[in-house]
């Protein structure tokens, strides 16, 4: 067998470092062993030299006995070994038994299995990972905005049915009414599923974009509350309840339609007032301005349709009771005269008694103020601060039981002096004014009263609060005058010949302005008509509107208030280090009568001086009411502090005072309370319906 030269042993050994242990090749298999060759004594060392070439850990995966292991320990004598020695002591490479070669180190299954992954590989997994995570939200994205859009266009299509659904049912239009509910639920129904899917809920969470979103899709929720809670119930209305249902036929009312009505009214009711509490509460400080221009038209649709809805609501509740459906009622109805100014509109001149029993309605009674004596005493207890304001005259004659802003004590003082005069106990007390009668008029056209005259929508304030003075020197004649103008007015509504769309208008506008008040003595009753316009309260304020009230009563026993013209605005400011501000009513009073009007005008409408007024000249009490919280600072008139009596009404700080005013002559009164801390919502007036009415204004301020 051919053996390994020393020449070539010598270089291995000199080339190979004597490793401490035997080594494998790391994280490859072990080759497997090989018998040596006879034919290829050299292939093995030319091998290995080569992988030393490569390095030095590649050739000790090939395991080899230590030299020195080989080799004999030297003697003393010999301490430096000859070369030729150690190459003898080298053994032929197939003489090395595989008992001297180490067994190598096998690595585990999985390791041989799976060789390491390359770099490049390494980079190209994560660039399909990241190309993948970017197609997704790429898709994400666009599913997002494709829903968005067909969300908004059906946003846009369902917003304005919400109030044309009411129209067409109080039209009567029932299949058209049925056609728009079942669009408008279609509208919504997409609306709220294009914008409840997991991923748009994801996307909420996005700056900038999430809060557009969450806007959108709760804009959708209500919309399509809206349809399933309102709309649907009140499309079931359809050609059951339309405004007919509010219109007398040979003098009666119909009441089971709207005995039937109450529920789906009173569920629809609900639902829009809600609905107006989701839709307010939308946040939309960080959205784009299509986006809050879409919730800004939403709350103003709501609201419209909430308010007509509610008092849709309490009038089909209210009105079976008090038409009768129980049991017969009587109501004493009170005609304000605005010439002669009072709190809640002027004072009651002529009043008439109203029957009604199962939907018929009856005027059986009518009086004038002339008919009542003065009480030695007021008929119920006033109150200590209804005395202080207003006086005990307040209960004692007919004509001032509306020097009070309280129309629940009017009522009740009215009710009384009717059962001490008459004997009969009414079951309320209804007003309206003769403004009010010229908003009916516009709904029956004109009539002919008994004297010739026509009266009709133009003419009926100039001729009840004017032209009748100058007419009618005798106060019977004009008491007959005002009566038959009154029961004409009356019989035309009742006989069924007014638009019933315009005499809910009318009636609507009326109670807007105050000019239409209803006290129940029934307390239940009464609770469904609080807050609003017809209950005839005190401003109530809430957390977003601090409300004031501004009243007029005359003191000049005459009818000049046909003259008197009323300006107001309202503004608040801070100066203070404790950030309390500080609330101002201006009111400018003008008396616009003709410079003459002591000689020219009829003297019943001077008052003959009755009061110790110069004939011409107006004597006024103007009351104004702060929000109960608030401190009362006083008030000032023309620029300088004016004599004033400060009072509290019902915990209302209120400051009064008197003055009068000469034909032409104008003044400017400025009221003020300082509030409890800031506020930064809004400012209201409530005041005495005037003949004509000017908008309050804004009330400019600077510290």
């Amino acid at each position: 067998m051919p053996t390994v030269t020393a020449t070539t042993a010598t270089a291995i050994a000199t080339v190979i470092p004597r490793p401490s242990r035997p080594r494998s090749r790391l994280n490859r298999p072990a080759p497997a062993a090989r018998a040596s060759s006879p034919s290829q004594p050299e292939r093995g060392v030319c091998r290995c030299a080569r992988q030393v070439l490569a390095g030095p850990a590649l050739c000790l995966n090939r395991a080899m006995p230590s030299p020195d292991s080989a080799r004999p320990a030297p003697d003393s004598d010999d301490p430096a070994p000859h070369a030729a020695d150690a190459a003898s002591a080298v053994p032929e490479v197939s003489e090395v038994s595989e008992a001297a070669r180490p067994e190598p180190v096998i690595p585990d299954a999985a390791s041989a299995a799976e060789p390491p992954k390359s770099p490049t590989r390494r980079r190209t997994i994560a660039g399909v990972v990241v190309l993948g995570l970017l197609i997704l939200v790429v898709a994400a994205t666009a599913w997002v905005g494709i829903r968005g859009l067909q969300a908004r266009d059906a946003l846009e299509a369902a917003i304005p049915l919400a109030s044309t659904i009411q129209d067409e049912i109080l039209a009567g239009d029932g299949a058209q009414a049925a056609q728009t509910a079942a669009d408008l639920a279609e509208f919504a129904a997409i609306a709220r599923s294009r914008t409840s899917d997991p991923i748009w809920r994801g996307y909420e969470f996005l700056p900038f974009l999430g809060p557009n979103l969450t806007a959108v899709r709760e804009l959708a929720t209500v919309v399509d509350d809206v349809a399933q809670n309102a709309v649907t119930p009140l499309a079931g209305l359809a050609g059951t309840l339309d405004l007919n249902a509010f219109k007398p036929v040979d003098g009666s009312i119909a009441l089971q339609p709207l005995l039937d009505a109450q529920s789906s009214v009173d569920q629809a009711d609900t639902a829009l007032a809600r609905a107006v509490e989701d839709v307010t509460a939308i946040d939309t400080d960080n959205v784009l301005a299509v986006v809050r221009d879409a919730v800004t038209r939403l709350q103003s649709v709501t609201e419209q349709t909430a308010s007509s809805l509610d008092a849709m609501d309490r009038a089909v509740t209210l009105l079976p009771a008090m038409l009768g459906g129980a049991a017969p009622r009587d109501y004493i109805l009170l005609f304000q005269n605005l010439a002669e100014l009072r709190a809640t509109g002027g004072i009651p001149g002529a009043l008439a008694l109203v029957h009604t029993d199962q939907g018929s309605v009856e005027l059986t009674q009518q009086a004038t103020a002339e008919d009542f004596d003065p009480f030695a005493a007021p008929v119920l207890p006033l109150g200590d601060d209804t005395t202080l304001i207003y006086g005990d005259i307040t209960g004692e004659y007919i004509q001032n039981v509306t020097l009070t802003p309280d129309f629940a004590r009017t009522g009740a003082l009215a009710r009384e002096m009717w059962r001490l005069q008459f004997g009969l106990e009414a079951n309320g007390v209804l007003s309206i004014d003769p403004v009010a009668l010229s908003y009916l008029l516009d709904a029956t056209g004109p009539i002919t009263l008994a004297t010739g005259d026509e009266l009709n929508a133009d003419n009926a304030v100039s001729l009840l609060l004017h032209d009748v003075y100058a007419r009618y020197d005798d106060l019977k004649q004009q008491d007959i005058f005002f009566a038959a103008a009154a029961g004409a007015v009356f019989d035309a509504v009742k006989s069924g010949r007014a638009d019933p769309t315009k005499l809910i208008s009318a009636l609507a506008r009326a109670g807007a302005e105050h000019r239409v008040l209803v006290w129940n003595a029934d307390e239940t009753e009464q609770a469904v008509l609080a807050d609003t316009t017809l209950a005839g309260d005190r401003p109530f304020s809430d957390d977003s509107t601090n409300r004031f009230g501004l009243y007029i009563n005359d003191l000049s026993g005459a009818k000049m208030d046909f003259y008197l013209d009323v300006e107001t605005a309202i503004g608040q400011q801070t100066c203070r280090t404790d950030r309390r501000p500080q609330y101002t009513l201006e009111v400018t009073v003008t008396n616009t009568a003709p410079a003459d009007a002591a000689t020219s005008l009829p003297v019943y409408v001077t008052g003959r001086g009755i009061s110790g007024v110069p004939l011409g000249n107006i004597k006024t009490m103007v009351s104004a009411y702060g929000v109960p919280t608030m401190y009362n600072l006083g008030v000032t008139r023309d620029g300088v502090d004016a004599e004033h009596v400060p009072a509290t009404d019902a915990s209302y700080p209120v400051t009064s005072l008197v003055f009068e005013l000469a034909p032409g002559e104008s003044t400017v009164l400025h009221f003020d309370w300082l509030g409890t801390g800031p506020f930064t919502g809004d400012l209201a007036l409530r005041s005495t319906p005037l003949i004509t009415l000017h908008e309050t204004e804004k009330l400019d301020l600077s510290c």
